[in-house]
């Protein structure tokens, strides 16, 4: 039997990159996924990307999952709550959620400071990036809290608390690990677990094709972007997401955001081309030093405040 045989997954975002990834990796360990996302067969929704969502569901399949699509524009509050109508008719459960809902790539102009950043395109970010996961958690939690059951995973860019390149940008990854950590405050009476978990430097779709490479030479984008040997596919981040939802312990991790590189040391598993890329350990050995990582430490900054100490038993429920 395989360790996601009958559970039920939603993977908010599930078009392409990291997203079909995870969708792929839940389906191979046996689970149903619902994949969402805008871009569907005759229409893209992101430029001239040709994946769609379909085409992500049949990939499920072809794992050994089973992928069902379902077109979503998570920032429409109407189309998010149809999702998990739908979910409770047809399943009547939802044990797990995975928001890699992002959009943000042709909206982030990275090196420009924030004074002579557009507006408009921040807002958007914003919206897609951050308020997408908190409409579609906002959904999505009560189908668990009926089972009392259920685990939510966010995806972000880093597992570190540091500056990322762009204000927007910034903003929007490190609020999806703050999402974690105050969804996780909120749920702790409930075994349901909130936690964020980052890929390092992925090979995605949109990176090959940027390069000018495929899977099959992907090395050769290393003569432009010596880091790039350092990089994985988006299934090692989904092979990470895949041993969360099969862990019994995973409520030990909650509110908390892990690396595809340490998880893949804990778990044991390894991307799929065999390769088990470490880009903490590539980043140390290249810079000479190790960046500040979100440890026990530098979330220790996060507890006990006002309100954890003031008023212990909030919210209401």
């Amino acid at each position: 039997m395989k360790p996601l045989e009958g559970r039920i997954a939603v993977v908010a975002g599930a078009t392409r990159g990291a997203g079909r990834g995870i969708a792929m990796m839940l389906g191979e360990a046996g689970a149903t996924v619902y994949c969402t996302g805008r871009s569907v067969r005759g229409r893209p929704a992101t430029g001239t990307r040709p994946e769609t969502i379909e085409e992500t569901a049949e990939l499920v399949s072809a794992r050994g999952g089973r992928g069902i699509a379902v077109r979503v524009d998570h920032t429409v509050e109407a189309e998010v709550a149809e999702l998990f109508e739908r979910l409770k008719r047809e399943q009547e459960r939802l044990d797990v959620l995975v928001n890699d809902v992002w959009g943000g790539d042709e909206l982030t102009d990275f090196g420009q400071p924030f004074w002579k950043l557009s507006p408009e395109k921040g807002r958007l970010m914003l919206d897609r990036g951050i308020y997408s996961h908190i409409l579609t958690s906002r959904y999505a939690v009560p189908l668990m809290l009926e089972r009392d059951r259920g685990l939510i995973v966010e995806i972000t860019d880093g597992d570190s608390f540091g500056y990322r390149g762009n204000l927007f940008y910034d903003l929007v990854k490190l609020s999806v690990i703050r999402l974690a950590f105050s969804m996780a405050w909120e749920l702790r009476r409930h075994p349901i677990t909130s936690l964020a978990v980052t890929p390092g430097f992925l090979r995605s779709e949109a990176m090959l094709e940027g390069f000018g490479v495929t899977e099959a030479n992907w090395r050769d984008a290393t003569a432009k972007e010596p880091h790039f040997i350092a990089s994985e596919t988006p299934f090692y981040v989904g092979r990470a997401v895949a041993a969360l939802a099969a862990d019994p312990n995973v409520a030990k991790k909650a509110g908390r955001v892990f690396s595809s590189w340490q998880l893949a040391k804990e778990y044991g598993f390894k991307d799929v081309d065999g390769r088990q890329p470490d880009w903490g350990e590539y980043f140390q050995k290249t810079f000479g030093r190790s960046y500040s990582l979100a440890d026990e430490a530098a979330y220790a900054t996060w507890s006990n405040g006002l309100m954890e100490i003031a008023y212990p038993d909030w919210p209401k429920e």
